[in-house]
């Protein structure tokens, strides 16, 4: 029967891409084949793999009141209580600035956003960067949010949970609430990780942005790349789509290491990047709140401008809506809304960019492809906003904060919430796994491929 979705309203001199692997360690699925039947098996039964890629929101900040969950009443008073830089307790909130919304005297701890700025509207954006995130999360204490933000006390935040359009998917489906986005920091380098599991080089950037840190590794100067030559903050890449105002120098150069378009298209499997406004892009009039820096592939070499992959993968999102229409969906298929229903504060807002992902995954469980697809909706990063739990350990480019995951699906688990550990990269795990594609790199490698999500048997 078809599936129908409810709707709803540091020192990094002898670092190498090839990242050192977690400690958790990968749970196979059966993906074995009955060959008398023909019958397909386990993970198998997955024909269709659709990734939305939303922004900027961490989990207590968005499902802190669902049921079930590792929500805003689990959190510990020392992750709750916000300390300043010399490590003494705020006894208000430091101020929210650019918006008299909000009151002065906020009590310190987390406070519900809607009561100021309803979730239809926007709000401030709050500061997610590499090197703060790393200082916000605080060796694990969770408690260095509000310090390290250039809107302090917003980071603080959290919706009503059941007000959001996708809760009740969520609530239908499988929630996550233990997924964290691999990468500390940005929406640039969540993309990259998203695809390609690893931090772009760029050993020709500019002095003049690179960070620079002290001999103990303490941030001196913020930049977009590191002292060693990291792209880790906002930068473009020299293919197109960039800003006509961005100078070249400062351009990324192409990169070479392997995406998980290299191993799907090498192995013969199709797979598609839609993004929102992309085709206004292409054709030098993008829209206001298209993100340049939201195509993680134009970065790369095999994708660059004029070849015949960058025109055959890179797509606008309105052909993503009309293949799920028809029932002609690639194997895989990446979804980047556009900036206004992309839910990242700002420049979005949280019902505006729900809805649309509803739209989404209404538009794929109610196609021709629904009966045999998986639909993986989750975020680029947290987004500056503050979540009551450590990440794991792993290298130093993440994992950071936790993020929201929801796995719709005929074979996820309904009505379930998955505490099992995962991070961005367990998406290509997952992928990897379902078509036996070899792992970019160790850090694919040792993910979880979201073993505990899915009933492939349906009982």
């Amino acid at each position: 029967m078809k599936q129908k979705a409810i709707i709803g309203l540091g020192l990094f001199t002898c670092l190498l891409l090839e990242i050192a692997g977690c400690s958790s360690t990968k749970k196979a699925f059966d993906t074995t084949t009955d060959t008398s039947s023909n019958t397909l098996k386990g993970i198998e039964k997955v024909k269709h793999v659709v990734v939305i890629y939303m922004e900027n929101h961490s989990f207590d900040n968005l499902y802190g009141q669902f049921e079930g969950a590792n929500g805003l009443s689990s959190a510990t008073k020392e992750s709750v209580t916000q300390l300043d830089r010399d490590e003494n307790v705020y006894q208000f909130l430091p101020p929210i600035p650019r918006s008299s919304a909000f009151p002065t005297n906020i009590p310190n701890g987390y406070f519900n956003i809607d009561q100021y700025v309803p979730a239809d509207q926007e709000s401030p954006d709050v500061l997610h960067q590499y090197y703060q995130e790393r200082l916000q999360i605080n060796g694990g204490k969770m408690n260095k949010f509000a310090v390290y933000n250039s809107t302090a006390g917003m980071t603080m935040g959290y919706y009503k949970t059941q007000l959001l359009p996708l809760y009740p998917i969520a609530k239908q489906y499988t929630l996550c609430d233990n997924f964290f986005h691999s990468a500390f920091g940005s929406s640039f380098l969540n993309h990259q990780w998203l695809i390609a599991a690893a931090t772009p080089y760029f050993p020709t950037a500019s002095q003049l942005i690179r960070a620079e840190l002290d001999s103990n590794g303490k941030l001196l100067k913020d930049g977009a790349v590191t002292p060693d030559g990291y792209a880790v903050n906002t930068i473009y890449s020299e293919n197109q789509p960039h800003p006509s105002a961005a100078k070249k120098a400062n351009l990324v150069t192409s990169q070479t290491n392997p995406t998980i378009g290299d191993r799907l298209g090498d192995k013969g499997i199709s797979w598609a990047w839609y993004s929102g406004g992309w085709d206004d892009a292409m054709a030098g009039h993008a829209d206001g709140t298209f993100q340049y820096h939201h195509q993680p592939f134009v970065y790369f070499k095999r994708y660059a401008d004029g070849t015949d992959e960058k025109k055959q993968h890179l797509k606008d999102e309105k052909e993503f809506i009309q293949a799920a229409k028809d029932g002609t969906l690639p194997a895989v298929s990446f979804v980047k809304p556009i900036g206004t229903v992309n839910e990242h504060p700002g420049y979005s807002n949280v019902v505006a960019g729900e809805r649309h992902a509803v739209e989404l995954i209404n538009d794929v469980l109610n196609g021709p492809n629904g009966k045999d697809a998986v639909v993986i909706l989750t975020y680029d990063e947290n987004g500056g906003f503050w979540d009551h739990v450590a990440p794991p350990v792993i290298d130093i480019w993440g994992p950071g904060s936790r993020i929201p995951a929801i796995i719709i699906s005929p074979f996820s688990k309904k009505g379930y919430v998955d505490h099992t550990q995962y991070e961005t990269v367990s998406i290509l795990a997952f992928i990897e796994k379902r078509w036996g594609l070899k792992p970019l790199n160790s850090r694919d490698g040792n993910a979880d491929p979201l073993s505990g999500a899915f009933d492939f048997d349906g009982k």
